[in-house]
């Protein structure tokens, strides 16, 4: 059994989000995610796992190349194996806690909007040269 007490395992950054991985379960792991007003994650996809965001506090708004949900307290949203998703965070502190589980957790980066300076790997343009966006 794990045990974890979201309150207490909070931290923030106002330079960039949070991920804290607070354990890793067989083929998974247990996140909290700590979010200042305004950030926003890179458009990613993880081929291989699904990854499950649950908001605890605050809220946003996902992105998936074919729909715009907000994210409120007690929502939560799903993302299988190889979906396009980016987080932007609304105008409070939020606290998400996150599930990934699959064969590989790697994430592939298309693009990172609000990131002065960013720049996309070499390997991530191979995967999406073969996985085109869209």
């Amino acid at each position: 059994m794990h045990v974890f007490n979201l309150e207490r395992e909070q931290a923030w950054d106002p330079k960039k989000h949070v991920e804290k991985v607070l354990g890793k379960i067989e083929d998974g792991d247990v996140t909290v995610a700590c979010w200042e007003p305004g950030q926003i994650s890179p458009n990613h996809c993880h081929p291989e796992a699904t990854e499950i965001y649950f908001c605890f506090s605050g809220g946003g708004v996902m992105r998936t190349p074919t729909q715009t949900v907000g994210v409120v307290p007690s929502s939560f949203v799903v993302h299988p194996p190889g979906e396009l998703h980016e987080y932007e965070n609304g105008r409070e502190r939020t606290l998400l806690f996150r599930v990934r589980y699959g064969a590989d957790m790697r994430s592939h980066f298309v693009d990172w909007r609000g990131r002065e300076g960013w720049t996309q790997s070499a390997e991530d343009q191979a995967y999406f040269n073969i996985h085109p966006v869209g």
